[in-house]
């Protein structure tokens, strides 16, 4: 039974951590002053937060070396554009910058289970594809 039927992933510390930050992301966006762009911004944000989940399911389902290492990109660029985003509703007055902290320090905590997550990839289980950069 493969990572993803048995839905093993669910336990690791860093799928746990990208729920908290879609939860921490949902509550945020519901503190925004009404504004303009306010609708926009929301929607990134959490398209942002939710990329990151997914993309650690999507890698977790292969085992592969270089399907791993696609989805892990994919995971850091939301995850950066996502603390982006807490700076751009900081120059917008959108919310409390208290709040938008909480997200950073969340998105901190990631960071470094992310490095771990990342480490831990076998680079011996690949193979070659069209794709592949040598």
């Amino acid at each position: 039974m493969s990572m993803y039927e048995d839905r093993a992933y669910r336990q690791l510390p860093i799928y746990k951590k990208a729920g908290e930050i879609i939860q921490t992301t949902s509550a945020l966006i519901e503190s925004f002053e009404e504004k303009d762009l306010a609708d926009p911004i929301k929607g990134l944000m959490i398209e942002n937060a939710m990329t990151m989940q997914a993309k650690i399911v999507n890698a977790e389902a292969g085992d592969f070396y270089s399907h791993r290492m696609d989805n892990a990109v994919l995971i850091k660029l939301a995850a950066r554009e996502l603390r982006s985003q807490t700076y751009l509703c900081e120059a917008m007055e959108l919310t409390c910058r208290d709040y938008l902290n909480i997200l950073r320090e969340e998105i901190e905590e990631f960071r470094v289970l992310y490095l771990s997550w990342v480490k831990s990839f076998d680079v011996a289980n690949d193979i070659k594809d069209e794709w592949s950069i040598d």
